[in-house]
């Protein structure tokens, strides 16, 4: 019998682990699917940081727990995966989130920030996925993995806005996720990634306030930026059954940044 729409979107009895989920765009996407039903293992560098966005989670009824680890460290990596089979069971889903930035000109951008940035945005979303596609997901032939990208994988930014290792890196993650995708098919694992585009929560306080919120928001065709709810609809699909003929794609959730850019 064909399922409704609310069970093809409901994740209980699901494992879903989501690095960089202690604030920000991470903890929206824990919250959104934690609501849907799935049990959420939370990660970042920050032990004060995770106890507090998880108890904020158990609060509203989601299983959630945590564990400290630099996903910029292949040995942390590593631990943050076992530990999580070992606590929760087999992982339904991973969202590949923790990431950082940095502000240079190109001209003059240090060699170790070039590096900080890769190995976080994209060498450590490979060694994450390729431990728990091996130890998880191939085994069981199922899986979604959920890499978070940027517009800024899209494309060049405004002038003022130097940040060219992190475009690199966003780039590199929208190409990974499609040929991962196409690679591990086979196996029934999805693999999709989100391209958010100005959200106050991601950005520092000085990005902010050296570009202004309203001069950002004016970049989009819905003249705001993005909120706490606008990441939450599109992880669920893509973690979820509702999304089980999608692999390979990737989603602006920009408020139509891309589409006058050129993205």
């Amino acid at each position: 019998m064909t399922r409704t729409v609310q069970q093809l979107f409901d994740l209980s009895g699901r494992v879903a682990l989501v690095t960089g989920g202690s604030r920000g765009l991470g903890l929206q996407l824990a919250q959104a699917l934690g609501e849907a039903g799935a049990k959420v293992m939370l990660s970042a560098r920050k032990a004060d940081e995770l106890e507090e966005a998880t108890a904020r989670l158990q609060s509203q009824g989601i299983d959630a727990r945590w564990i400290a680890a630099d996903c910029a460290r292949e040995e942390d990596i590593h631990r943050l995966a076992s530990e999580t089979l070992q606590r929760l069971g087999d992982i339904d889903i991973l969202v590949n989130n923790a990431g950082a930035a940095w502000g240079a000109p190109a001209e003059d951008h240090p060699l170790e920030a070039w590096d900080k940035v890769m190995n976080l945005n994209i060498r450590g979303y490979f060694i994450l996925s390729q431990y728990v596609g091996k130890h998880s997901m191939i085994p069981r032939r199922r899986g979604s993995i959920v890499n978070v990208a940027s517009i800024a994988g899209l494309g060049g930014n405004p002038p003022d806005m130097k940040t060219i290792a992190y475009n690199t890196s966003k780039g590199a993650v929208i190409n990974f996720t499609r040929a991962l995708a196409a690679e591990w098919g086979r196996y029934g694992i999805r693999v999709n990634a989100i391209c958010p585009g100005f959200f106050p929560s991601k950005m520092t306080r000085g990005t902010l306030q050296a570009m202004g919120e309203e001069r950002l928001a004016a970049h989009a065709p819905l003249n705001r930026l993005g909120d706490d709810e606008d990441l939450k609809g599109t992880v669920v699909l893509f973690a979820s059954d509702a999304g089980k003929h999608i692999t390979g794609q990737w989603l602006a959730v920009d408020g139509g940044v891309s589409v006058v850019t050129g993205g």
